[in-house]
């Protein structure tokens, strides 16, 4: 293309543009009469300028539209890229030093000959924390338990990981610091069947993996979680129908009877200022928590998880009576009981699966939704009876180790 050309197309670029800005200028003029008038005389074919502009937009948004769904696509097409976590590992699982932080209370397993020194972050009716008692106080550990204020939460402002259960292992050089409830119970019960890996070792076999979800956000997940490990075979006392059996029913547990839990329980108002009176109360607040701090996370949070049940309602898809919901899955599972001809699932007595039910359900059962329950199923004699159970089992496993 020669000179000539490319300065006439420059220039008919930079009068076009010029063109433009003065009709916006001219737009912004409050006097509509000397607009008019200047467009008329001044700039003649404004009315194609307009034109020119729209046609020059409507392009640049199509395009872009364009190569932005090409890009989608091909990005679509691309298998998700799973790194390992970089604070996973068992190293950067110790925690070299926690603050000087108060324990609410200690429990004492008469019969733990562990030797291992535990710490337990919870909130009292959190279901995932109840689902970790129920396995401690089954099996009988010692473990120090520390309360942490579910709106403030400063006890574990320590912590990167920010959600509650936290477990703390004494080892060597620190804390060996434990996520997730279900991955605290598996590698617990790996390491009770065989104590000489130990249990940093145990851990090794539980990384966390980050991924990149489909709408663009990062996810981690806790590889192996539901997984016993044992380093020799199936012990004698177990089958592989029975661990996978277990294995189904703990995660039934934690991906579809605990969001039961919430839009039951913080039904109405009402209701929710009821549980969160039940949880000051079993969780002894006032003890443990300045009386502004106890009022605001009773108010607060009350009237917060009212709000926030609307929604997990919707997105679990519970029935418009969420009562419903919650007998429809609690009958499911005693279905199970009775289609396998025993007591628990475990057979004459409770696997890891009863447990993880057991301690959901105990999250709530100072409310009124779990008094409802009882009501209307069959429920309330089978958790009685894990319940009795738990307390007079005390740790027989641990002295037959």
């Amino acid at each position: 293309m020669s000179t000539a050309k490319v300065s006439g197309l420059v220039y008919q670029v930079r009068y076009r543009y010029y063109r433009s800005c003065k009709e916006l200028w001219f737009r912004r003029k409050s006097n509509t009469e000397s607009l008019r008038c200047y467009a008329t005389e001044k700039m003649p074919n404004i009315s194609n300028s307009r034109k020119s502009t729209l046609f020059l937009g409507i392009v640049g948004v199509s395009v872009g539209a364009v190569i932005g769904a090409g890009y989608s696509y091909f990005k679509a097409q691309q298998p998700q890229k799973h790194v390992m976590n970089p604070d996973t590992g068992i190293t950067n699982n110790i925690v070299q030093d926690i603050p000087d932080i108060p324990i609410s209370r200690r429990v004492i397993g008469s019969m733990d000959n562990t030797g291992l020194k535990l710490k337990l972050f919870q909130y009292p009716t959190c279901p995932f924390c109840c689902k970790v008692r129920a396995f401690l106080d089954y099996f009988g550990f010692s473990y120090d338990i520390i309360e942490v204020n579910p709106v403030m939460r400063q006890q574990i402002k320590w912590s990167q990981y920010k959600k509650v259960p936290i477990l703390l292992v004494q080892v060597d050089n620190g804390y060996l610091q434990l996520n997730d409830s279900s991955m605290i119970i598996s590698a617990l019960t790996s390491y009770l069947h065989e104590r000489d890996q130990g249990l940093p070792e145990v851990v090794k076999c539980y990384p966390t993996i980050s991924y990149t979800d489909d709408d663009g956000s990062i996810k981690k997940e806790i590889m192996n979680r539901y997984f016993l490990m044992f380093q020799e075979d199936i012990p004698k006392d177990r089958t592989k129908e029975n661990i996978l059996l277990e294995r189904k029913w703990r995660k039934w547990a934690d991906d579809v009877l605990v969001h039961m839990l919430s839009p039951n329980v913080y039904r109405t108002l009402d209701e929710a200022f009821q549980a969160f009176n039940w949880f000051s109360e079993v969780g002894e607040w006032d003890k443990h928590f300045p009386a502004w701090e106890r009022f605001m996370i009773v108010y607060v949070g009350a009237v917060a998880m009212w709000l926030i049940s609307k929604r997990l309602k919707k997105r679990h898809s519970l029935k418009d009576d969420v009562r419903q919901s919650l007998y429809d899955e609690c009958n499911v599972w005693l279905r199970t009981l009775k289609k396998q001809g025993t007591k628990y699932l475990g057979g004459s007595s409770p696997n890891l699966a009863d447990l993880a039910v057991y301690g959901v359900l105990s999250s709530i059962e100072g409310c009124r939704a779990f008094q409802d329950l009882q009501a209307h199923t069959k429920m309330g004699g089978w958790y009685q009876d894990m319940q009795q159970f738990v307390q007079k089992h005390g740790g027989a496993m641990l002295m037959s180790s």
